[in-house]
């Protein structure tokens, strides 16, 4: 028994012999490791700064208000990251590292197929915020929404509708979609449609529309107002009314106006406007009315 417990302790010592023999050569190796990290760590945000410098000097037409900021926090990102896989290669983990990602291979196939669009969303948004497209307080419509844009997060733009209502649109949605930034373009041109009968005298509504449109409160740029005719169906030609919006001017009063008094010149001169006509159809019964008729 004391012979079997002396093999025991001489196994043990042997163990912990070994692993003390590995852990003194791994030290040197540690301390660089941890060296190297800590300088990538230390110097990170002035490599950073540099590599934007450089992005800038290699790109001069991308610099763009806001963007400094991004731009440095993923140049500092890809920094540490280098720098982790450095001294991870310097202690000798990294086969450990790389053998641990490969395992997780098939859960990351999984998780992909699963979060798509989590992931689409998060990195539009980041594209977004890279791309300044729009910023908070920018008035923008995207699909059938718009409105003043209150939010800019990772999975979603926060907008302030019309109607005062909030609304989520995915990052995903934006980024492969067309969208407007009204707020990048102050003045705006103002596009009315009328239809006319053929009957009708075009020439004089034509001349009547554009002195109304000239007269109007918040039109700039006179010289470039017209009134053209741009279509003609089932008898009807269609007069489509163009002016520019000063900047800062109301769009939707300015609209209000230009169709009330244009409808009111029009009917000073005697035009009408095409109404649509109301059609009843029926399954050849006689209506209650005409029963009573009879």
């Amino acid at each position: 028994m004391q012979n079997n417990g002396y093999s025991y302790v001489d196994v043990i010592y042997r163990v912990l012999e070994s692993w003390y023999m590995r852990f003194a050569e791994l030290t040197p190796k540690l301390i660089v490791g941890i060296l190297v990290f800590s300088f990538f760590l230390i110097t990170s945000k002035y490599l950073s700064l540099g590599a934007v410098k450089l992005f800038h000097k290699f790109f001069p037409k991308s610099q763009k208000e806001g963007s400094l900021v991004t731009l440095i926090s993923i140049f500092r990102f890809l920094i540490m990251l280098m720098g982790t896989f450095i001294a991870l290669e310097i202690m000798g983990f990294s086969g450990f590292l790389w053998k641990f990602i490969g395992s997780l291979g098939v859960a990351g196939v999984i998780a992909g197929v699963a979060l798509k669009d989590l992931v689409s969303s998060i990195f539009s948004g980041m594209l977004i915020g890279i791309d300044k497209a729009f910023k908070v307080g920018d008035y923008i419509t995207i699909g059938n929404h718009s409105g003043t844009v209150q939010e800019i997060g990772f999975l979603t733009t926060k907008i302030i509708t019309d109607d005062g209502k909030k609304a989520y649109i995915p990052n995903q949605v934006i980024f492969n979609a067309p969208f407007y930034n009204i707020t990048a373009s102050p003045q705006r041109r103002i596009i009315l449609n009328f239809e006319i009968p053929a009957d009708e005298d075009i020439t004089k509504a034509q001349k009547g529309m554009l002195e109304v449109i000239k007269t109007l409160d918040g039109v700039d740029r006179l010289d470039t107002s017209e009134v053209i005719l741009t279509d003609l169906k089932q008898g009807n030609f269609n007069l489509q009314a163009k002016f520019w919006m000063k900047v800062g001017a109301n769009m939707l009063q300015l609209k209000s106006d230009a169709y009330l008094k244009i409808k009111q010149r029009l009917d000073a001169d005697h035009i009408q406007l095409v109404t649509p006509t109301s059609i009843s159809i029926t399954n050849g019964e006689p209506s209650p009315s005409e029963n009573q008729d009879k």
